[in-house]
């Protein structure tokens, strides 16, 4: 065989075999959606407070048609959606309240948590209404409860997933900063914004850690939320907001959208 003919023969292989590997991936894809359920689990972050469309079944928990989950089963059409995320929620919520619809058929999981375990919302009223010295104390204080006992009490939410859902690939999702630092912005100080970001990359450290330990897949969204944090003039997450204090500091429905979502498609 001549040698460009050789060549060509050896490409058209190559092209071939590209074309089965890519059919493969898009099949598996495709079959996660269509033969395993999804189940979203996990706190106000997962469950869509902020967003609004809140879906009047869920109450107090205030799931949203416009949450990161919501969004991602109707893009995919599992052939089962079972979506328990709940405002507030902490770990010991999701042990005793949402793991219900984990079966063996369960293929994909998603959950955020662990922010209200270490006093997410104490902080932010002590960063809000008190001094910075204050603000940095309730911050160290938090530190210390995610270097001590969350680590803990992940484990047990990553373990009983898995016990119930042993086939289900399972993503953790993070949480992002809060504000983008070194402009003019009326609220909080300089000093608090910074506390508040490092408090946020220091959870999800330990969050990420865990999940990895666990095998899970871990989606930081501080990376689609860079550009879009509270004082950039493009926020998906609300200020302060005292006409509706419980959507203070969560994400819009652009944060739902532009920071969740891509985030945890890239890892389903």
């Amino acid at each position: 065989m001549r040698r460009s003919r050789l060549f060509a023969y050896v490409s058209s292989l190559l092209l071939a075999a590209g074309a089965v590997l890519t059919g493969t991936t898009a099949a598996q894809a495709s079959q996660l959606a269509a033969t395993g359920g999804y189940v979203a689990l996990g706190d106000s972050y997962s469950s869509g407070v902020g967003a609004g469309s809140y879906i009047g079944s869920s109450g107090d928990c205030k799931r949203s048609t416009k949450a990161y989950p919501y969004l991602w089963a109707a893009a995919h059409s599992p052939s089962s959606f079972a979506f328990t995320a709940c405002s507030g929620a902490r770990t010991g919520d999701v042990l005793s309240g949402q793991l219900g619809p984990l079966n063996s058929a369960t293929a994909f999981v998603s959950i955020s948590i662990g922010g209200n375990d270490a006093g997410f919302s104490d902080v932010m009223t002590t960063c809000v209404l008190q001094s910075n010295s204050s603000c940095l104390s309730r911050i160290a204080t938090a530190k210390a409860y995610v270097d001590s006992t969350l680590p803990g009490k992940l484990d047990s939410v990553y373990s009983a997933i898995r016990a119930k859902a042993p086939s289900a690939r399972v993503v953790v999702l993070g949480y992002p900063r809060f504000y983008k630092l070194g402009t003019t912005c009326v609220g909080l100080s300089e000093t608090k914004r910074k506390a508040i970001n490092d408090a946020a990359d220091y959870l999800d450290t330990a969050i990420a850690k865990r999940a990895a330990n666990h095998g899970y897949a871990y989606g930081d969204v501080r990376t689609t939320f860079t550009g879009h944090e509270i004082c950039s003039g493009s926020s998906w997450l609300h200020s302060l907001n005292w006409l509706n204090i419980g959507e203070s500091y969560h994400p819009t429905a652009g944060g739902q959208s532009g920071g969740y979502l891509p985030v945890l498609s890239s890892l389903d």
